[in-house]
């Protein structure tokens, strides 16, 4: 039996160039230009220099808006999974098809791998599933993946300059130097202008309301292992500058507790303007990520957004922990990291008919436009993931003015 590495979330008391964000157009080249310091501001595609007309700034959109696909990856390494490769690529390939029954979905796969995805996942639903041959480590594309911002008539993918969570000489370092190469590739692929964020993160770090608002966790991007030498200030004016934010919303979170030093899509999300989903934790939770809930609870409650909001805040119930026993410690048992398609919401379900339920009623209250769609993922929850992780949406190009 092949014993896997530690997952990306284990807790530890268990044991390709860029530039810097510049003025784009939607006519830039896939891959970024020279190095250009600057906000993220969009100009009027056929302009000349000089005389170009200003439009809006690039924005982090909300995941809520149209979305043109959704990226995905094929896990890779048995090094990673062990004995759970082949189930894991299982709960990939349902989540796959379930997606592509709302919109279009782009699976990541090894060129040596891409036959065996495609047999594995079929042709999917109504909208198709495509393979794309571009090298890849582990499945988790929300972290590695580009992270789209927008502005009239633009579309533009930051790399976030994935470096493995940070754990790269600790013994919860996992392979990472392709997942690292993907936002480029697939920028390149889709003829997206990337971009380099002014700091390191992961898009699982990151959560908008898509109108200036960002939440965030000092514990996963305030840290010398993402962002030595830089203080909260500096870190939040980079996240500012790079994704078009006015006003970050901080969380305490917890670092040294999981991989991701706790992200924020498994805390507090954005269902629409001034409304933020708390991830409220179930029976047999330890101490330390009530502790969490808790203060992020007091954060929100007292919050105002960009827009001078008031937050309301609605509590997510999570599972009984004692009903997922035997699923292991780094079992991810949080329904808050969903994912918002076209059309769509895609939870997972953990066994507890009745947090599942509501789990199911509160999302479906927050989304009434969409269906509410449950899926097993035992295996990626297992490896302290869930379908958040697993998904990033390239948003639909807004409309130019």
């Amino acid at each position: 039996m092949t014993t896997p590495t530690p997952s990306r979330r284990s807790l530890l008391r268990f044991g390709a160039a860029a530039v810097p964000l510049a003025a784009l157009t939607a006519a830039f080249p896939a891959l970024a230009r020279a190095d250009d310091a600057g906000a993220p501001t969009a100009t009027a595609a056929g302009t000349g220099t000089g005389s170009a007309t200003a439009t809006p700034r690039l924005r982090m959109p909300a995941e809520s808006d149209r979305h043109d696909r959704t990226f995905m990856a094929w896990p890779a390494l048995s090094s990673i999974w062990g004995n759970q490769l082949s189930a894991v690529r299982d709960d990939i390939a349902r989540v796959a098809y379930e997606i592509s029954r709302y919109e279009p979905v782009v699976l990541v796969a090894r060129p040596a791998q891409a036959a065996s995805a495609r047999y594995w996942c079929g042709p999917g639903s109504s909208y198709g599933i495509t393979v794309v041959e571009i090298p890849n480590d582990d499945l988790w594309i929300r972290d590695f993946g580009p992270t789209f911002t927008v502005a009239p008539g633009t579309v533009a993918g930051v790399d976030t300059g994935f470096n493995g969570w940070g754990k790269a000489g600790t013994p919860y370092y996992q392979p990472f130097a392709e997942d690292a190469a993907v936002a480029a590739g697939l920028l390149a692929e889709y003829g997206v202008s990337r971009v380099r964020a002014s700091f390191t993160g992961e898009g699982g770090a990151l959560e908008t309301d898509g109108q200036g608002t960002l939440l965030a966790t000092v514990s996963s991007l305030v840290n010398p292992n993402r962002n030595p030498g830089m203080t909260q200030d500096q870190v939040e004016q980079a996240l500012k500058s790079s994704l078009g934010m006015d006003k970050v919303i901080w969380l305490a979170g917890l670092a040294g507790q999981d991989i991701t030093d706790d992200h924020i899509d498994c805390l507090a999300r954005f269902t629409s303007m001034g409304r933020v989903i708390l991830d409220k934790p179930g029976p047999g939770t330890e101490q330390i990520w009530i502790d969490v809930y808790q203060q992020a609870k007091q954060v929100l409650e007292s919050a105002t957004d960009a827009q001078g909001r008031a937050l309301t805040v609605v509590e997510l119930p999570g599972p009984d922990r004692s009903l997922i026993r035997g699923r292991g410690k780094d079992f991810l048992s949080s329904y808050t990291n969903f994912y918002v398609a076209n059309g769509a919401v895609f939870v997972p379900q953990f066994g507890d008919g009745y947090a599942d339920d509501l789990a199911c009623t509160v999302l479906q209250a927050e989304f009434p436009g969409r269906d509410v769609v449950q899926i097993d993922i035992d295996t990626i929850a297992s490896g302290g993931g869930g379908i958040h992780c697993a998904t990033q949406s390239q948003p639909a190009v807004p409309a130019a003015r």
